[in-house]
């Protein structure tokens, strides 16, 4: 499957798990099967057992062994929906609508929609560069601040970092001081960026300095005097990233915990990103099959 596809289609093309764990080898094996183990393409089929073995090595395994698939109880035409429903949903997919869509109880749900988005966390990806928006938010909780002295109901900090017309990157941060903030820009703006355009918040500039940008590099608009466009200088793009963030929040999700929130930021900056992708469910299943399992006992660790 390398077109666009939709939600009948799919229904369509995936009525029962034998289906499901056709179109899984097909996507993890494009050049034929190949033994995990020893890379061998001397490959035998277990038709009854729907598995394969080596005739190199003699390991026995299947087209989810390995990945976060493996030892699944949940049948796979409901994976391939929940990834389906989690894709096309622009503000997220509650464990509660999994749960009442697919028949399955909430536990079930919520551990199907983290094991998702752990497989689409941010990782290794590219330096941004051109123009590039940084700013910061504050999200649940009632009170700004975080910390000790904030209480129990201190808002949790998001800087959301995004090239002008290009990739988003949000990070769940401790505070918005300016050695975290520099920190996030050298770890995620190239240092050829054009320019880093921010709100007028005062530890920017020494965040600036302290990542080594240039201050002919970077521009800030006054919020606080009611400036939002100043030329080519303006947030907007990754303010309205995080409109689409706090609606998923609050309309959605409805609660977010501090533990998880990273996760629900790497799923929202992979559907962002892969907005226009008409491809969105075949790569996601990609990262499916590439990604470790995860545990719920990892999962619901202090």
């Amino acid at each position: 499957m390398t077109e666009a596809i939709d939600l009948c289609e799919l229904v369509e093309r995936f009525p029962d798990d034998q289906r499901c764990r056709t179109y899984l080898e097909r996507l993890r094996w494009r050049d034929g099967v190949r033994c995990p183990k020893c890379g061998s393409e001397r490959i035998s089929s277990i038709l009854k057992r729907d598995q394969f073995d080596c005739d190199s090595c003699r390991y026995q395994f299947s087209a989810t062994a390995g990945t976060v698939f493996h030892d699944t109880h949940l049948p796979l035409t409901k994976w391939f929906l929940a990834v389906y429903l989690i894709c096309q949903s622009r503000k997220g997919m509650s464990a509660n609508q999994l749960k009442r869509m697919l028949r399955i109880n909430y536990r079930t749900a919520w551990y199907l929609c983290h094991r998702i988005r752990h497989a689409v966390e941010q990782t290794g990806e590219p330096k941004l560069d051109g123009t590039v928006e940084m700013d910061e938010t504050y999200v649940g909780g009632k009170k700004i601040g975080w910390g000790v002295y904030a209480g129990k109901k201190a808002k949790e900090v998001v800087i959301g970092i995004r090239e002008r017309k290009g990739p988003l990157r949000f990070f769940h941060a401790e505070d918005a001081k300016s050695g975290t903030l520099a920190k996030y820009i050298q770890e995620n703006i190239s240092g050829n960026v054009s320019v880093i355009v921010t709100d007028d918040l005062g530890v920017y500039p020494f965040a600036m300095k302290h990542a080594g940008v240039p201050a002919e590099k970077h521009h800030s608009v006054n919020h606080s005097k009611k400036e939002y466009v100043r030329g080519d200088f303006h947030t907007n793009s990754v303010e309205s990233a995080f409109s689409l963030l706090k609606r998923g929040i609050v309309g959605t999700w409805h609660k977010v915990s501090a533990k998880h929130l990273a996760a629900y930021l790497d799923e929202m900056v992979w559907r962002f990103d892969n907005r226009k992708n008409p491809f969105l469910f075949r790569d996601t299943m990609m990262k499916l099959i590439q990604s470790d399992n995860l545990e719920y006992k990892e999962l619901t660790a202090a």
